[in-house]
């Protein structure tokens, strides 16, 4: 049997992997600045990841949530301490994706409404309304199309309004950080309004922080850099630190009803033990303000690189060029034997490690990007 051919695949076969280093099965060390998407937040194999999740395969691996499981408080809690968002409440699932198809459900759900208002390059996933909501006419089927979405750039606020005026808007969902989409962010003063508007119009205000949450911008989410209050902040990647788990978390404002929303994976005992795993290393070894101060460090090597622009924050951090970097990838990879990231915006390089990444780790980098450039 064939398998589906949907990935143009690097000739690259990782067998073995620990921290910010993977192998392949000849022995080659590849430096890992890219973290399977930023789903790598504590480092490959990290040993006491593996002893959890060892010692909970041991006790009991899965049951249906239609039974106790004190795990699923114990993420609530950790969660809530971590973020201080102890006031909202937390719904798992299995990924990103099903996480913003929650969030706008749950949207439409609370305001009676069903257009979806979404900002230039957004990325928010593959399922139904969440690819309906990314801009990228590529991956959106006929079917995804039934759904009503706008998409405004972002900082126009006037153009956010008009929409909001229409009174047809369940929910404006935004990335703080682009991923896919390059790294751009809405300024200080468009979220502000962006929060002002959609409470002013009885919209939900959705954070995706599935790939910049869980302290990899520097605070626990990316949109506390800002102080706002989404209705729906969606969550995944490094979550699990390479286990499949996401999650949403929901303002008290949007109250819960049973059956309207569900799943059949989400919180399982392996899911939850991994996230709270994942936790306890991020407190432990001091990782939220770590990743502040490696992107202190990449900033002043990138400097000093001629013709590139620096994009993001914390770890989730990128380069922009005036060339496009598929070829530059390439050349790392199979030159250097290092990996990075691209995006729909040709011309930058995305660049989300480990939040374990060292110094050492970006001199390697920088080095080899001054030889190869």
């Amino acid at each position: 049997m064939k398998l589906f051919d949907v990935y143009p695949l690097y000739e690259v076969c990782p067998v073995k992997a620990k921290d910010v280093y993977v192998y392949d099965a000849t022995g080659k060390e590849y430096l890992d600045l890219y973290g399977g998407h930023a789903v790598i937040s504590i480092g490959h194999s990290h040993p006491h990841y593996v002893n959890r999740l060892q010692e909970q395969l041991q006790k009991i691996a899965f049951y249906s949530n239609a039974v106790e499981n004190p795990l699923q408080q114990q993420l609530a809690d950790q969660i809530g301490e971590h973020s201080c968002l102890h006031e909202y409440q937390l719904f798992l699932c299995s990924s990103g994706a099903e996480a913003n198809e929650n969030a706008l459900k749950l949207a439409s759900f609370y305001n009676g409404k069903k257009r979806i208002v979404a900002f230039k390059n957004a990325f928010h996933g593959r399922t139904s309304a969440a690819v309906a909501a990314t801009d990228n006419q590529n991956i959106n089927a006929p079917l995804n199309q039934q759904q009503e979405v706008t998409f405004i750039p972002f900082n126009d606020a006037k153009a956010l309004e008009n929409e909001l005026k229409k009174d047809d808007v369940c929910a404006v969902i935004f990335e703080p950080i682009q991923g896919v989409g390059g790294l751009d962010m809405p300024d200080d003063d468009f979220v502000f309004a962006m929060e002002r508007l959609c409470y002013q119009y009885n919209t939900a205000l959705i954070a995706d922080e599935v790939q910049s949450g869980f302290s990899r911008s520097g605070t626990f989410f990316a949109f506390q850099n800002n102080n706002i209050k989404p209705h729906v902040i969606t969550m995944a990647k490094g979550m699990g630190n390479g286990f499949p788990i996401g999650g949403i978390l929901v303002h008290p404002d949007v109250q819960p009803k049973y059956g309207m929303l569900g799943t059949t994976f989400g919180g399982n005992h392996l899911a939850c033990t991994a996230s709270l795993a994942v936790l306890e290393v991020i407190k432990k070894d001091r990782l939220q303000q770590h990743a502040k101060e490696m992107e202190t460090y990449f900033r002043s090597r990138a400097e000093k690189i001629k013709g590139a622009t620096i994009k993001g924050r914390g770890l989730m951090l990128g380069l922009e060029f005036n060339f496009e970097v598929g070829p530059l990838r390439k050349r790392l990879i199979y030159e250097k034997q290092i990996f990075t990231g691209g995006s729909s915006n040709k011309k930058v390089l995305r660049i989300l490690p480990p939040l374990t990444v060292q110094k050492a780790h970006f001199d390697q980098l920088f080095d080899v990007l001054e030889d190869l450039l």
